[in-house]
């Protein structure tokens, strides 16, 4: 059975928010910050957040 691939958000802003878009079937609404690198992965749902082309980091 093959593994999905975590969802890939682009982003034009280094820090985002995470809550799983799942509602009640989330999970905590959880704040990222890509720091020096150019995505962020969310410890909850890997959903992996990437700064989009163009954008600059913060």
């Amino acid at each position: 059975m093959p593994i999905e691939v975590p969802e890939i958000i682009e982003s034009d802003d280094t820090r985002v928010a995470c809550d799983g878009d799942g509602g009640v079937l989330g999970h905590p609404k959880v704040y990222l910050e890509m720091g020096d690198q150019t995505y962020v992965e969310c410890p909850y749902c890997d959903r992996r957040f990437v700064l989009r082309e163009g954008a600059r980091a913060h």
